[in-house]
C-alpha cells in the first residue's frame, strides 16, 4: 500500500493552512492533518511548510502526502450488523444506538469496527494514518441510522471525494425541545470545540472554525416538543446537537447540549441517521437508502403523543 498525495488549490485564500487541509480531507482529522504538516508533509507552491498556522493566500497550490496507514491492532468479533445493501465496493450499515464505531477507552471489543472485521475478513479500506478499517465518515455513539462502509481503497477515496464535495445526501431525523415559529430553516454557523469544555462543540469564526451548514424542517409538532428532518450540507463533529443548541431547540436526550431532565428515561440524544444517497465508486449510478426508525424512537413518539408532553 503506497503513499496518498493529494493537491488542492485555494479559491478564496486567508485561511490557515491546518484549516484549508481539514476542509477539503474530511476524513481526516484536523490533529491528524497538524502532524502531517509538523512532519513535513505539506508542501504550499511547492515548498515545504511546517506551521499549521501558516496562512495560505488565493490560488496557493497546496499538497500533502498521507503515508500508508498502520494497521490497528483490533480483534475480529461475531457482534451481528443490521446490513442495508452490500456489494464488493460498499456496505450499507444501519448502525444501533448505543454503538461506538472505533474502539477506545471503555470499548475495544464492542465497535462497530470489530463488527466489521468479523464480517468483511480483509476486505475492508484502510486510508488515514492509524487504519480505521473501511471508516470514511461517522455518527456519534447515541446517534442510530445508515453509515458507508467502504470495502476497497479506490472505493473510500471515491466516497471521501463526495464526502468533500458534499454531494452526499444525508438526511436525519431527530425530537427537539420545545416549538418553532418557523417550519423550516437553516442553521449556517462556524464550529470550532468548546475552550471550556473539549466534548462540546462551539460558536467559532471562519478563522478558526468549521463551515457547518443544517437545513431544518418541521414534521410534527407536540406540546413541548418537535419532530424535526435535517438535512446536512457539511458533517461536521455534533454538527445537528449544536445547531439546535444553538437554535434554543437542543435534542431530546442530549444532555450535553441540553437540559438534564430525563422523564423518558432515555439514553443518549434522538437523533437517526435516516437517509443516505451516494453515487457508486464502481458503476457511477446514484444509491439511496433508509434505514428504519429504532425502536425506541418510535416508542417516545407515542409517548410524547398519547400523554400530550
Amino acid at each position: 500500500m503506497t503513499d496518498n498525495i493529494y493537491t488542492f488549490v485555494s479559491d478564496e485564500g486567508d485561511e490557515r493552512l491546518d484549516v484549508f487541509l481539514a476542509d477539503n480531507l474530511e476524513s481526516s482529522s484536523r490533529t491528524f492533518i497538524q502532524k502531517l504538516i509538523k512532519e513535513g508533509n505539506v508542501k504550499v507552491n511547492d515548498v515545504v511548510v511546517k506551521k499549521a498556522s501558516f496562512n495560505i493566500s488565493e490560488e496557493d497550490r497546496v499538497e500533502i502526502i498521507v503515508p500508508k496507514p498502520i494497521p490497528l491492532d483490533v480483534e475480529p468479533v461475531d457482534i451481528p450488523l443490521n446490513i442495508l445493501y452490500e456489494d464488493d465496493d460498499v456496505l450499507i450499515v444501519n448502525k444501533p444506538k448505543g454503538m461506538v464505531v472505533h474502539p477506545a477507552a471503555g470499548h475495544f471489543d464492542d465497535t462497530l469496527v470489530n463488527a466489521l472485521l468479523f464480517h468483511c475478513k480483509d476486505s475492508l479500506s484502510g486510508i488515514n494514518g492509524i487504519m480505521r478499517p473501511g471508516i470514511v465518515h461517522r455518527i456519534d455513539m447515541d446517534t442510530s441510522g445508515s453509515l458507508i462502509i467502504c470495502k476497497n481503497d479506490t472505493a473510500h477515496a471515491d466516497i471521501a471525494e463526495q464526502l468533500r464535495n458534499h454531494s452526499i445526501n444525508r438526511i436525519y431525523v431527530g425530537i427537539v425541545n420545545g416549538r418553532f415559529k418557523e417550519k423550516e430553516g437553516t442553521v449556517d454557523l462556524y464550529m470550532s470545540r468548546d475552550s471550556k469544555d473539549r466534548k462540546k462543540m462551539g460558536k467559532s469564526d471562519y478563522l478558526h472554525g468549521k463551515h457547518a451548514v443544517t437545513h431544518f424542517k418541521v414534521l410534527e409538532e407536540y406540546n413541548n416538543y418537535t419532530l424535526c428532518e435535517f438535512k446536512l450540507e457539511t458533517g461536521r463533529t455534533h454538527q445537528i446537537r449544536f445547531a439546535m443548541s444553538y437554535l434554543k431547540h437542543p435534542l431530546l436526550g442530549d444532555f450535553v447540549y441540553g437540559p438534564e431532565n430525563n422523564r423518558f428515561g432515555i439514553k443518549g440524544q434522538m437523533l437517526h441517521a435516516k437517509t443516505i444517497g451516494f453515487v457508486h465508486p464502481t458503476t457511477k449510478e446514484y444509491m439511496e437508502f433508509e434505514a428504519p426508525l429504532p425502536e425506541e424512537f418510535i416508542n417516545i413518539c407515542d409517548k410524547i403523543k398519547k400523554g400530550g408532553f
